[in-house]
């Protein structure tokens, strides 16, 4: 673990060198999300590759830069393409551009993501404000040693998702007419999706919608002391609810006619938090 904490501020140099100022918030963008950059003002960006430590996504719909400028005159990083466990990669590789936009200073580290329906009241195209998670991937981004100038070893994470923030984004969310569902987001391992019995057994659990990314940032941010907030794009019905297969080009479209409503509702959103 602290050969990683050496990659996180390796990377966090390096952002700092394309970068100079402390952005307030983070963003993470999910599959099809990534129209969210286009709106940014005063905007540079910076491939993923061109910074060391920083992991790269193989995955369509996740283009792999980093962008940073200004959203209702807030400095915001978006980190636009992020990695998955399933393609490989470690749960600390997944958190480490969010580690190290809070090791810079980011305070706010904002996620967004696409998933699956699982509450039958939801229907492809809602937005949903994560209240709670479960993080059924089978490993945990705070494992091995720990760094006490980082973090606690045993962080709280009874409040994961930071009640204001998420309050102000669903007043934003009703402000512009866009209402956002409530709910728990199931993080599973990928990359297939999941079966329908799977589907079930998370119902029975309480989730309300399920995909692949996600809680590891969110316990990474939450571990080093940032305020977290996370919206799911639902772009289909988990399996064996609509009874139609499952097709990531279906997710990328539908992430990207969300992202019509998430734009607005980010820029308000950013607008009134403090």
């Amino acid at each position: 673990m602290a050969h990683e904490w050496q990659n996180v501020d390796r990377l966090a140099a390096a952002l700092e060198g394309v970068f100079p100022e402390v952005p307030e918030v983070a963003m993470v963008l999910g599959s099809g999300l990534g129209e969210v950059a286009d709106h940014l003002t005063e905007r540079r960006a910076v491939s993923g590759e061109m910074l060391p430590m920083y992991p790269v996504s193989t995955v369509a719909g996740h283009a792999g830069e980093v962008c940073q400028g200004r959203i209702g005159g807030r400095c915001v990083m978006i980190l636009s393409g992020r990695v998955h466990l399933y393609e490989g990669h470690s749960a600390a590789a997944v958190a480490r551009p969010v580690r190290a936009a809070v090791t810079r200073g980011t305070k706010i580290v904002l996620l967004t993501n696409a998933a699956g329906g699982i509450n039958t009241g939801f229907s492809p195209g809602d937005l949903m404000i994560v209240e709670d998670h479960l993080n059924l991937t089978g490993t945990s981004v705070l494992l091995g040693p720990n760094d006490a100038t980082r973090g606690p070893r045993f962080p709280d994470m009874s409040k994961v998702y930071d009640e204001e923030l998420s309050a102000a984004i669903v007043e934003s969310g009703e402000a512009l007419g866009t209402p956002l569902q409530k709910g728990v987001y199931a993080g599973m391992l990928g990359p297939a999706y999941e079966t329908p019995a799977e589907v079930k057994m998370l119902s029975m659990l309480g989730a309300d919608a399920v995909g692949m990314s996600t809680v590891q940032e969110a316990m990474a941010a939450r571990h080093m002391g940032a305020r977290v907030a996370a919206i799911s794009c639902i772009t289909n019905a988990a399996a064996g609810i609509a009874g139609t297969p499952l097709d990531h080009r279906e997710v990328e479209a539908a992430g990207a006619d969300a992202s019509k409503r998430l734009v607005p509702l980010l820029i308000r959103f950013l607008e009134q938090v403090s």
